[in-house]
């Protein structure tokens, strides 16, 4: 793997590794919420909040509908109901250059 080509599940992982973002995935697994709506919850201002979710729409966990002047946001269940699997296989997939070598190094 070169440092230009990383698995998405490592997209995912950064992702989820900030404790607010882990947060607000958390907060949308019970349901669709407003942008102020977790602004109070979080206790963050709208920019930090939006950042955030931002990241999250990025790599596909989130969604968003714009109603009216408000941004509603949704929890998109598929990724990571797949990102077990698809971690476990990026970690167990042999790699050719440690499989393959014919004398150990030491």
């Amino acid at each position: 793997m070169t440092a230009a080509r990383q698995p998405p599940v490592l997209d995912l992982l950064k992702a989820l590794a900030s404790e607010v973002r882990f947060e607000l995935v958390r907060i949308l697994a019970h349901g669709e919420h407003c942008v102020c709506d977790l602004e109070a919850v979080l206790g963050l201002p709208q920019s930090k909040v939006s950042y955030h979710l931002a990241v999250l729409k990025d790599v596909g966990l989130v969604s968003s509908e714009q109603r009216g002047k408000n941004s509603y946001y949704r929890l998109q269940h598929g990724p990571l109901y797949l990102l077990g699997g698809e971690l476990l296989a990026a970690l167990l997939t042999p790699d050719p250059a440690l499989t393959q070598r014919i004398r150990s190094v030491c």
